[in-house]
């Protein structure tokens, strides 16, 4: 996932040296991949687990979010350097982005192996469903741009990241505490799921152009960047409507219901993008908006579920 165009977030400048591409790449990480799509649903597993099934391991979440943390490095890691050997982030400048190092791609190794090893623990302690959850995420993540399947360049990549960053993630966290599922659980994993795959379009959408030149299928380059503006506000929205109703039918905490405040967010990013979605650099609004509506939806979601232990 590219959020290159929120200032603070990264650039598309290469460094020279190898360890100044490793550096940025663990930068781009630290704002761009764990905030935004690996804290924010491993939380709220975590926060169901403690504030409404009455369960919580503080070695289990630690070790967990410590593997959280190598998968997303290993992801952006992953992303960056096959982003660059496929030829994506060079169609319009290819003499200005020197080849990235191999030291990126073994970063993303090393990285995933990692991980691995924290869900095998996490599976010796809780359940082969911990393994399992793990696997489906790895699949997703170093497949979603590397070869041969390459989610993102089938069209598939957008409903990869909504399914790894909503149910599978979410249950995962979960399961690690509590050792069981539920309906609700799943039910509320899709707000984080609706949110981040609203994410994964709207960030697509500036890079129609080159993502269409390379063969890069994402669901902008297959519906128009038009019909992607109406798309990421309506996955956005089915994830804030899917928390308010849960909340008022019983499957939430009702203090879910505050999930609610992030809506304006979604209106005013709405709003800049029905004018700009074919104007990139005017488009940063719209991005910057709709990020700040998941951190803060999602926020409120898990503060809702952590609130149901203190009333």
């Amino acid at each position: 996932m590219d959020l290159r165009l929120i200032p603070g977030l990264g650039t598309r400048t290469e460094a020279p040296s190898t360890v100044r591409r490793l550096l940025r790449v663990v930068k781009l990480v630290r704002y761009r991949f764990f905030l935004y799509a690996g804290l924010m649903p491993y939380l709220l597993g975590a926060a169901w687990a403690y504030g409404v099934a009455d369960q919580f391991d503080a070695a289990i979440f630690w070790s967990g979010l410590f593997g959280v943390a190598l998968a997303v490095v290993g992801v952006e890691a992953f992303n960056e350097y096959f982003d660059a050997r496929l030829g994506t982030d060079r169609v319009f400048n290819p003499a200005d982005l020197p080849a990235i190092s191999d030291s990126v791609f073994w970063l993303g190794v090393i990285a995933f192996l990692g991980a691995l090893a924290v869900g095998l623990f996490l599976s010796y302690r809780g359940g082969w469903p911990i393994l399992a959850f793990a696997m489906l995420g790895g699949l997703a993540a170093i497949f979603y741009v590397a070869p041969p399947i390459r989610w993102a360049y089938r069209g598939l990549g957008e409903t990869v990241i909504g399914l790894s960053y909503g149910p599978w993630m979410v249950s995962g966290s979960l399961y690690a505490q509590t050792g069981h599922l539920s309906w609700n659980v799943l039910a509320a994993s899709l707000v984080p799921g609706f949110l981040i795959m609203a994410l994964a379009v709207v960030n697509n959408i500036p890079d129609f152009h080159q993502d269409r030149l390379v063969g890069k299928r994402t669901l902008v380059v297959r519906l128009g960047r038009k019909a992607a503006v109406a798309l990421y506000v309506g996955l956005a929205a089915s994830g804030i409507a899917v928390a308010v109703a849960g909340a008022v039918f019983g499957l939430f905490p009702m203090a879910c219901i505050v999930t609610l405040l992030g809506a304006p967010l979604l209106v005013k990013s709405a709003r800049v993008a029905r004018t700009t979605y074919d104007q990139p650099r005017h488009f940063v609004g719209a991005i910057r908006c709709i990020v700040s509506c998941y951190l803060v939806s999602v926020t409120l979601f898990i503060l809702g579920c952590i609130s149901h232990a203190w009333f």
